[in-house]
């Protein structure tokens, strides 16, 4: 999904006047896929977390990231982790099951 688009849902118009709702601390800005099956990503509060995806790749719907050049794929889509239409990770998952980094 586009910015464009992931912007409007975020404006909720009101009775003629647009309100702006405040980003969730738990929205995806940057995601970079790791070699070991790990994602380093960045959320809307500035916090950057580690989430091991590897207890995932057992289920059927996360099959295909078994391949390590697809994994690789991962993108920030409209506030959550994506590699395709029919594959992503709910962001308030990812930020709950993710440790935090460290940032030197």
């Amino acid at each position: 999904m586009s910015e464009e688009i992931c912007a409007k849902l975020l404006t909720v118009p009101l009775k003629g006047v647009t309100t702006i709702m405040k980003t969730p601390v738990w929205v995806v800005t940057n995601v970079q896929p790791q070699k070991d099956y790990t994602l380093i990503l960045t959320f809307a509060s500035g916090e950057k977390k580690l989430f091991d995806a590897r207890p995932l790749l057992a289920k059927a719907i996360y099959k295909p990231l078994n391949n390590l050049s697809f994994f690789l794929t991962a993108k920030a889509d409209c506030g959550s982790v994506a590699w395709s239409d029919e594959i992503d990770i709910a962001p308030e998952y990812l930020y709950e099951c993710s440790l935090p980094l460290q940032v030197i």
